[in-house]
C-alpha cells in the first residue's frame, strides 16, 4: 500500500495581498508533517522580491529546518508540475478563491489544470490565515472506488497531524440506483427497502476500511459515518458546506472512459467550480 506521509511540500506563491498568509500557512503545514518545504515563484527573481520573502520567513514564529526557494520563469501550470516531479513533492499547496469568476493567478482554470495534472496530492486553501485557526471537522469521500482506501488513510493521517477532533466519512450513493417512481404504498416500500439495503452495504464496506486503518491514526478522532443520495461530487460538496466542515478530502480525478464523461462535469468538477471549504485532493500513486 502507498506510504501515508507528506515528506516534501511545495507551495507556489505570488507577491499578492495573501502572500504573508500563504507563507505562514505553508510553514505551519510543513511543521505539522516535519516536511521539507519548497517555495516556488513562477516569475523573475529580484532583490526586492527576495528581501520580501526572506523578511516573512524571519517574521514567522516557526523556523523550519528544511526550506528551499525556487525562482523559475515560465508558464505557471507547466512550471509547477515540472518542479513537483523534479523534487518528488508529496503535497502541493495552492491558494484559491471560492468562485471562478473572481479568481486570479493560481485560481480558476489554472487550479483545475493543476489538480488534474499534479503528480502529487493537492491542498486548495480558500482562506489562508496569518494566525492559525484550528480546524474542527474533516469530511471525507468514502464512495466506492479503488482510490478510496488510500484517501481515507491520508485523511486520518492529516487529521491526526493537525489535531482535528472530528472526521466524517460520507458514502455518496448514486440516486439512479433508487430512481424508481413511488406510485403507491407498495412501490414506496420497495424504494425504501432498496435504500436501506444500499445503506447497509455501504456501511459494511466503509467499516471494513476503518478496521484496517492503524489505531495510531484513529486516536483522539471522533469518527462519524454518513449516507447521502445524490450526484457524486455535488452532494458531498453541499454536505461539507451545510455542516461547515473545515476541510473536504477527495480522491483525485479518475480516468474518464466514455465521451460523455469527458464532456460533462463529474466528481471533482463540481467541487472545483465552487469550493465549499479547503479541499485536499489525494493522488494515489500507481506503484502504491
Amino acid at each position: 500500500m502507498q506510504e501515508i506521509s507528506f515528506h516534501k511540500i511545495l507551495i507556489g506563491f505570488a507577491f499578492s495581498p495573501n502572500l504573508k498568509a500563504n507563507v505562514f500557512e505553508a510553514i505551519r503545514m510543513a511543521d505539522f508533517f516535519d516536511a521539507h518545504l519548497y517555495f516556488l515563484h513562477v516569475g523573475s527573481k529580484s532583490v526586492s522580491k527576495e528581501q520580501n520573502l526572506n523578511s516573512l520567513l524571519e517574521e514567522a514564529p516557526i523556523k523550519l529546518k528544511q526550506v528551499s526557494i525556487i525562482w523559475q520563469e515560465g508558464k505557471p501550470v507547466e512550471t509547477i508540475i515540472d518542479q513537483c516531479k523534479k523534487n518528488e513533492i508529496d503535497l502541493l499547496l495552492l491558494g484559491a478563491m471560492q468562485r471562478e469568476n473572481m479568481v486570479k493567478f493560481y485560481m480558476g482554470s489554472i487550479a483545475r489544470k493543476l489538480t488534474r495534472k499534479a503528480p502529487c496530492s493537492v491542498l486548495l486553501m480558500i482562506k489562508p490565515s496569518v494566525i492559525r485557526k484550528p480546524s474542527q471537522h474533516v469530511v471525507v469521500n468514502a464512495f466506492e472506488s479503488p482510490q478510496t482506501k488510500t484517501t481515507i488513510n491520508f485523511a486520518f493521517y492529516f487529521a491526526q497531524a493537525l489535531g482535528i477532533p472530528k472526521l466524517t466519512l460520507v458514502e455518496e450513493i448514486d440516486r439512479s440506483k433508487v430512481a424508481a417512481l413511488a406510485y403507491d404504498d407498495r412501490s414506496l416500500r420497495k424504494v425504501t427497502l432498496r435504500k436501506e439495503k444500499l445503506k447497509r452495504r455501504e456501511l459494511s464496506r466503509v467499516r471494513e476500511i476503518l478496521h484496517h486503518i492503524p489505531d495510531t491514526l484513529k486516536e483522539k478522532t471522533q469518527v462519524h459515518l454518513q449516507n447521502i443520495f445524490g450526484t457524486r461530487g455535488y452532494s458531498i460538496g453541499h454536505y461539507a458546506r451545510v455542516v461547515r466542515a473545515d476541510l473536504l478530502v477527495m480522491n483525485a480525478a479518475e480516468t474518464r472512459k466514455s465521451f460523455l464523461e469527458q464532456i460533462f462535469p463529474k466528481d471533482l468538477e463540481h467541487i472545483l467550480s465552487e469550493l465549499p471549504t479547503d479541499v485536499l485532493i489525494i493522488q494515489s500513486k500507481k506503484n502504491g
